[in-house]
């Protein structure tokens, strides 16, 4: 099944939901700086985890750039916060637990695994620009590199 993502050069789907301290985090009020929003299935899972800390480890160099991460996933904003805990995450993870964001951004979709097909978020990055408008989407994202291949998409901007 394809995934139908917001097209780029458009306004970024706005939205309003809880962060890891269960505080109200929306989209539209975060213009005058880079977002990269991160969708990934469960937190404390080993890709997810592998993922989360590359980005941790990167901090310095995506403040450089005026980028803000965001990690969002249908988890409870308490196990976001055991998540942030466990692996001394430094940025916000947003609770999506009704996978509505994630369907808003069309990353909410079939998967496959071991022989079973189950609805799910797929692992999937969005760039919004300053003034809030998609500026890149990384549909294909390895666990191992997207803080790496995330700096290079944000310098060919």
């Amino acid at each position: 099944m394809a995934l139908n993502f917001p097209p780029v050069g458009e306004t970024a789907p706005d939205f309003t939901t809880l962060n890891q301290r269960e505080e109200e985090v929306t989209l539209s009020s975060l213009k005058g700086q880079k977002v990269v929003l991160y969708f990934y299935p469960k937190a404390m899972t080993p890709g997810c985890t592998v993922q989360a800390c590359g980005l941790r480890d990167t901090e310095a160099e995506l403040k450089k750039r005026n980028v803000r991460v965001f990690g969002i996933s249908p988890d409870a904003p308490k196990r976001l916060q055991k998540f942030i805990d466990r692996d001394e995450l430094n940025f916000d993870m947003l609770s999506d637990e009704d996978h509505a964001i994630a369907e808003l951004y069309g990353v909410w979709a079939m998967k496959k695994f071991m022989g079973k097909e189950f609805m799910g978020v797929h692992r999937v990055t969005f760039i919004i620009d300053e003034d809030g408008k998609l500026a890149q989407v990384m549909a294909k994202v390895k666990t191992k590199t997207h803080h790496d291949d995330l700096l290079e998409v944000l310098d060919s901007l």
